[in-house]
């Protein structure tokens, strides 16, 4: 089964009409998508846009072997023309399956937005699912079959992927394509970079899959070191790379600080950023974890493991440093980094990038200072991943 995208898109393309945000003024060539529609074995088109049969002529496919149109979302602005020789267009009741006379099965899939998801069986027994922009699947079963190929909203429905992958529907060798692109992420490298993140990838407008193929999936690097500076975006870059995961367990190693309201406001804040299907564990008793099999772990962050651990071993006072403080924290050190080498899980940590500005004025700031950077530095090396988060915008140092 071959599926030729016809537009990969928003429903307003990319770049938008009259818009003259930076990520459309940078949507040109093959960064510039037309609305999304698949074409099926030149016999099923998934959503009918507008130039749909010069997209196709562009992609060297014809539409004149279309048997089935199906829309999958409600289409805003003026109605679009059929072209001539086209079937009418319309959708399949959400559970229901339409057969279709080249051989293909369609069963439409319910979402939690308006629209309908489409899997499509092929001749061939390949298997796609096609979801519609600002939409998940909604009422999975498990277990799941993996679908071959996968063509959805990864980029503002992450959560969909997640589910999808919680039930089993998509797993290793399942490829997933990004559409419905919009201006939200600036196109090209960065783009790329945040789909790999996903194990997810875009390809142009006319670019023709063959479901089943697997060699583009991408890596998913299973341990990254995102850092940064305060305010940086460090942690919301962190975040933004696990939602597509099911069950991740967030580990907050700044404890809740009774009675510090400004504290309890970044937690509040950061709580609220993320997915209601992750777990939280507050504690700095990170080994145990990343000894353990289990889901996706995101720490957030090292600094704040390095504050507790300095804490246990007196860092803070120079005879008890001298005395054994050193070796016990050099210790410790060792004991995580030894642990992260031998992990099976996969683990997104975050820690601030320090020692670039003003000389801490006491002896005990720039102690610790020093041993975040040991740390950072330890750490980096037992991961496939380093990013570096300056104004929100990640920078790959290693991967």
């Amino acid at each position: 089964m071959d599926v030729t995208l016809l537009g990969s898109g928003a429903p307003a393309g990319l770049p938008r009409p009259d818009c003259p945000c930076a990520a459309c003024a940078a949507a040109q060539g093959e960064q510039a998508r037309a609305a999304t529609a698949l074409l099926v074995d030149g016999a099923l088109l998934l959503d009918l846009t507008p130039g749909a049969a010069f997209a196709a002529a562009r992609a060297g496919r014809s539409l004149a072997g279309v048997r089935q149109v199906l829309l999958s979302h409600p289409h805003d602005g003026p109605a679009v023309e059929v072209p001539a020789g086209l079937p009418q267009p319309g959708r399949v009741p959400d559970g229901r399956e339409l057969a279709v006379l080249t051989g293909h099965r369609v069963r439409a899939v319910a979402l939690d937005a308006p629209g309908t998801g489409y899997a499509v069986t092929g001749p061939d027994g390949r298997r796609l699912l096609y979801v519609p922009p600002g939409g998940a699947p909604a009422g999975l079963e498990e277990p799941a079959e993996p679908y071959d190929l996968i063509v959805a909203d990864v980029v503002g429905r992450p959560d969909a992927l997640a589910k999808l992958r919680s039930v089993g529907a998509a797993g290793p060798t399942t490829d997933v394509v990004a559409v419905h692109l919009d201006h939200d992420v600036p196109p090209g490298p960065e783009l790329a970079r945040r789909l790999a993140a996903a194990g997810a990838r875009a390809v142009p407008d006319g670019t023709t899959l063959t479901v089943g193929a697997y060699e583009d999936v991408p890596d998913v690097p299973r341990r990254t070191l995102v850092l940064g500076g305060a305010r940086s975006g460090k942690s919301v870059e962190a975040e933004r790379r696990l939602e597509p995961f099911p069950d991740v367990l967030y580990v907050a190693t700044g404890g809740s600080r009774g009675g510090d309201t400004e504290w309890a406001s970044r937690v509040c804040a950061h709580r609220e950023r993320r997915p209601g299907s992750w777990r939280t564990a507050e504690t700095c008793d990170l080994v145990p974890l990343l000894k353990d099999d289990g889901p996706p772990l995101l720490v957030d962050c090292l600094s704040l493991w390095l504050t507790d651990a300095m804490d246990a071993v007196g860092a803070w006072d120079d005879a008890e440093w001298s005395g054994g403080g050193e070796r016990a924290l050099r210790d410790r050190v060792r004991e995580l980094t030894e642990s992260v080498r031998a992990t099976r899980r996969t683990v997104v940590a975050v820690s601030n990038e320090v020692g670039s500005g003003i000389v801490p004025a006491t002896a005990s700031g720039r102690r610790y200072r020093d041993e975040l950077g040991r740390l950072n530095a330890a750490f980096a090396n037992e991961c496939e991943q380093v990013l570096l988060v300056v104004a929100g915008q990640a920078l790959v140092l290693r991967g």
